[in-house]
């Protein structure tokens, strides 16, 4: 049986609805300056709202969570000295479109 799109929205939805996902968690995190630039390149393009070629999953997120995630990323970022260096990469990456 195929699923329809709405189906698997659903299901995501009741996921992220499960007692106890709302709740934090402390994660001890060890990872090298080109993961935190990639998974912050990850992060933001997930959260694109103009990408079409987004999965269900992403297009069904609420935009609150997606903005926690961008928070995420940032503070990665800015933990790993590597604020400067990623604006000027985004510039580098979008001259060369």
């Amino acid at each position: 049986m195929m699923m329809t799109e709405n189906d698997v929205a659903k299901v995501f939805d009741t996921i992220l609805s499960i007692p106890g996902m709302n709740e934090t968690v402390k994660i001890d995190l060890k990872i090298s300056r080109k993961n935190v630039l990639l998974l912050n390149s990850i992060i933001e393009r997930g959260s694109a709202s103009d990408d079409e070629s987004k999965s269900i999953f992403l297009s069904s997120i609420p935009v609150e969570s997606l903005k926690e995630l961008k928070l995420l990323g940032d503070e990665c970022l800015q933990k790993a000295g590597l604020n400067d260096l990623y604006e000027k990469l985004k510039i580098f990456n979008e001259s060369g479109k």
